[in-house]
Parts: C-alpha cells; structure tokens; sequence
C-alpha cells in the first residue's frame, strides 16, 4: 500500500485569466469521466472536466468498440443511454459506408434490443462530444495533472490541483475518473499497485496464479533462451530470468497492457500494417519460435484459427468492416512484464512505456504480415488488414491510447473482493452493478522446471451473476479526503477489479460519483455523510440500476 474543443469551452493558460471555483471538478475524460461532467451539469452543478489528453472517452473511443460487461441487462443510467445512442447512430443508412447494415456480420447488434454494443471509435468520440456540448461542459484539454506537489488541500479536503502548464482547477467536491488514480494519490489516499496475497482478503484468485494461469498459455515448449539449448547465450526478450513466487503470494507486479486495433481488411480504407523506428527482430523470436512449433493440434478457439493454426491477435468485427482487436495466444499483443512501474511513473516515463508497447506491437503486426516464419496461411490473413483510414488520423489510423487494464487500486471505505463476486458477501449500499468475470491478464513470463517459456497471472473465472457495488468503494477513508469520489481506480481487490473494471460499469459509477456529488453540495455535507436511503433514491430515479 502506498500513501470537441469546438463543441466544448476549452480552458485556457491560468495566466490568461482568472479560474473559476467549481462545484464539482472531474479528472479524467475517460467514459465515467465524461458521464460524470455530464450528470453534473444536467444537475445544474458548475462543473470542469479536465482531460490529459485531447481526447474524450478514455478507452471507449480508442479503439475498445467490443463492449465488455457480461450481463448487459445489468447497465441503466446514462451508460445504457450511450449505448443506446449507439443504436440511433447505426439504425441510420447513412452510417454505413463500407458495407450495408444488412450485410454486417460482427458483433454487438442484435434485433429487438434497445442498444448496441460494437462500434467505430469515431462514433463513440462523437457522441461523448455531442454530450458535453449539449450539456454546456466546459472542458480543459491537454491537462495533465502535475504530478510534483500538485495538489492543494486544507485538511481532508481538496482545494484545488494544478496542470503542468500552470492551470489551477478549484472545486467543492473532486471526481478522479482517471484510469492512472492520480490525484486520489497526490491527495494523499491510500492505494495500491499490484496483486494482494489470497490471505488478505480470504480470497482464492488473487496474487500470483501459475496453476490457474491455463488461458493464452504456450500449449508447445518453446526454448527461451536466445541460442536454443544454451541458458550460457541469455534470455530472449519478454522472457524473465525471475520466478513468479508462489501460488497465492502478493507482489507489485501488474497484469499487461496492449493497444486494442481498430483494424480493417477494406482496400479502400486500409493502410498496410506500418514496419516501426527501431524494429528489433529479436523481440519477435519466441512469438515465431511459438508458431514453428505449433502443429494446430491443441485444443485452441475454431473462430480465431487460420487453417488449423491460432493466430496471434483476436479481431472482432465492428461496423463499416473495422475490428476491435485483442490480445490471443501465448505470443500475442500484450506486452508482458513491461508496464509494471507506470502507476507510478513521471509523465516523462508514461510516455517512453508507452512509446515502447507501441513499437512493439507494430513491429508484432508487421512480423506477422511480413515474415517468410510465419506459417503463410496467418501472413496472409493478417496481411489483408491494415490501419483504417478514417480512424485515429493525428496518429496515422494507431489507436491514441495505450489500454491501461489497472494502475492504481484505491484502499477505500469498502474493498470489493472475490467474496462479492461470487456472492458470498453482498454490498449493502449499491451504486451499480457489475458482471463481468473475475479476468487478468498475464502478468509475467518465466521459465519452467523443464527450461521451457511460460505466461503467469491470466485468471478467467466466471459463472456468477450481476452482483451491487457499494458505496463505500467509491470513497476514500474518511481521515485521508471528504471531498473525493473515485469511480474508476475505486477500492477493489486486484482480482475484483478484473470484473469490475469495464467501461460499461466506468459509466455507471461515474453518474453514481456526480449525483452523490450533487447530493453533498445540497446538504452541505461531505461525501461521506451523504443519506444512502436519500442517494439511492435519485440512482433509482436516474434508471441506475442497483439490484
């Protein structure tokens, strides 16, 4: 534990003029961000959101069209509003402009469903714009927090925290949507980094898992080492020299990060899989190591096989003939064990990580659509999509975000664990739901008693209902800050958060953070006395759904 700018007002320099205090203050335009600025202001509340980037929607509109939640029935609120917007959007022929609405064959939509659940990122950035700007939300972009001291605080309470550029943002009441939980930290409240031990929390998924790390796993034995047979010759790269601990024991470690591709296999609209600045054919050894010795024989998933043989990425279909495309198999798009010191990293090295996970995850799509060791069945698949055109132009179609599955974990006034997904213990002041199944992805790889590379952490445990979130996940302990909701980076176990952690659940809590939010300000009290008899009445009133 550790201590649209034309649809939107753009906050300029402090310099320039004179900052306002708001009512309420939001960090991050993730999608709980921007739902949170939004419930806000429709509550009458002045309200900034303030976003690092210049960009809405976090993950949502980077890349992330293949919705995850598991229970989809289990989203109300504005989330559900976003995705039935979603809807509206592509029941519109004019929407379809790289094949017919009728022809499309992907996922997310269904007949009779008020919703839709797959989508273009510049769809879902649109529409985040269009709800700010129709909610008069001002906006501050290019924001990063200042990550030396830049948070202002009297007592328990936030005053105010600055950007590096020197823009200072005062509020009442605080909202950290941030992916990272970076002003929950400079706050001083408590969070963590890494996996808990199981007997922490009395759990049986968390901390390090080899016996159950059984998913995207080396089903052959690939040699690790960079002259076969030869430990003397060193390590391939990605591979640690380290042993994972035992089954069950803490570490600091953290589950890999990825960029999800947009992808398309349109000739109109596709640009050839880029060769990236400083390509090391070195770092794609075990991943053709991996496939040389893949017969196709192990029992793999027949819909991402190409002629018997896995392919190491995961398309999904999206509209107009685009993907949402994650990380598959042993060797794939995950970069693993390189992004274990961001949550904690200057901006400076944020950026070089990920400047790293990009290059090789470009160098990955180029060696699998370029090279002669690649079985040519997967060259050629993979070799007939590319970059869209019309997606991510500022980045040359390369989604703009980095997937951060988990960063900072809050230790808050209530910790969701293992017990309240599988039901053995319920939330008593829900704010939400969640469905999804307790998911991790690797978080290291190793070398077994045999000599042989191999993954650990990837957890995919599931079979349970939709199960409440509490409250108390989303606040800090009482001592630490009032004045501070967080409905991203909130108080969960590393392997609750895996369940919790979609961007479905990101949006419901962020409206759950803005009316509680609201709520304070109009009784004059901190978030921590607000009335839960009084609050889950206006959830229930703004169609959250809690039970």
């Amino acid at each position: 534990m550790k201590l649209a700018a034309a649809l939107a007002v753009t906050i300029p320099l402090a310099s320039c003029v004179q900052l306002p205090t708001y009512d309420i203050v939001v960090y991050g335009g993730t999608s709980g961000g921007v739902i949170a600025a939004v419930a806000a202001a429709r509550a009458g509340r002045s309200v900034v959101l303030v976003e690092p980037t210049q960009y809405l929607g976090g993950m949502t509109s980077a890349g992330l069209g293949a919705t995850d939640i598991g229970n989809k029935r289990a989203i109300g609120g504005m989330s559900r509003e976003f995705y039935r917007s979603v809807r509206r959007h592509y029941d519109a022929p004019a929407a379809w402009k790289f094949e017919a609405r009728d022809e499309y064959r992907g996922i997310g939509l269904k007949e009779g469903e008020d919703a839709m659940w797959a989508f273009e990122p510049r769809v879902a950035e649109e529409l985040f714009e269009r709800l700010v700007a129709d909610a008069q939300v001002t906006v501050a972009r290019g924001a990063r927090i200042e990550l030396d001291g830049g948070v202002r605080k009297e007592g328990a309470r936030i005053v105010a925290f600055e950007s590096e550029d020197g823009r200072a943002f005062h509020g009442r009441v605080f909202i950290d949507a941030s992916y990272e939980g970076d002003l929950l930290a400079l706050a001083g409240v408590d969070f963590r980094v890494g996996r808990e031990p199981n007997a922490r929390y009395g759990e049986t998924l968390n901390g390090v898992q080899v016996q159950h790390a059984t998913k995207h796993q080396f089903q052959v034995q690939v040699d690790p080492y960079v002259v076969p047979g030869n430990p003397a010759s060193g390590l391939l790269p990605g591979v640690s020299a380290e042993q994972p601990g035992a089954d069950g024991s803490g570490d600091a470690k953290v589950q890999a990060y990825c960029f999800r591709l947009c992808a398309t296999d349109h000739p109109d609209n596709r640009i050839p899989w880029p060769k990236p600045e400083g390509y090391d054919a070195r770092n794609y050894e075990l991943l053709l190591r991996n496939l040389e010795a893949d017969d196709g024989s192990a029992p793999r998933h027949p819909q991402i096989k190409v002629d018997g043989t896995l392919a190491p990425w995961h398309p999904l279909g999206m509209p107009n003939a685009k993907t949402d495309s994650n990380n598959n198999g042993a060797v794939s798009t995950d970069h693993i064990g390189a992004n274990w010191s961001y949550a904690d990293a200057s901006w400076e090295a944020r950026d070089a990580i990920v400047a790293a996970h990009e290059c090789y995850q470009k160098g990955l799509m180029w060696t699998l659509a370029n090279s002669p060791r690649v079985p040519a069945a997967i060259r050629e698949h993979v070799a007939s999509y590319g970059l869209p055109k019309d997606e991510f132009p500022e980045t040359g179609g390369w989604p703009r975000l980095l997937y951060i599955r988990e960063a900072r974990r809050m230790v808050g006034e209530y910790v969701m664990t293992e017990h309240e997904c599988r039901g053995a213990r319920t939330a008593l002041r829900p704010v939400g739901l969640a469905a999804y199944t307790m998911d991790s992805h690797h978080v290291q790889r190793y070398i077994d008693a045999q000599g042989f590379a191999r993954n650990e952490g990837d957890v995919q445990v599931g079979g349970f209902p939709p199960y409440a979130i509490d409250y108390g996940t989303l606040l800090p302990q009482r001592s630490q800050c009032t004045n501070l909701l967080v409905p991203v980076c909130l108080s969960a176990s590393h392997i609750a958060y895996g369940s919790i952690r979609m961007e479905p659940v990101f949006m419901v809590l962020g409206e759950s953070c803005a009316i509680a939010a609201d709520l304070a300000l109009e009784r004059g009290v901190g978030v921590h006395d607000v009335e839960y008899r009084e609050l889950r009445a206006r959830l229930l009133a703004a169609q959250q759904l809690l039970e």
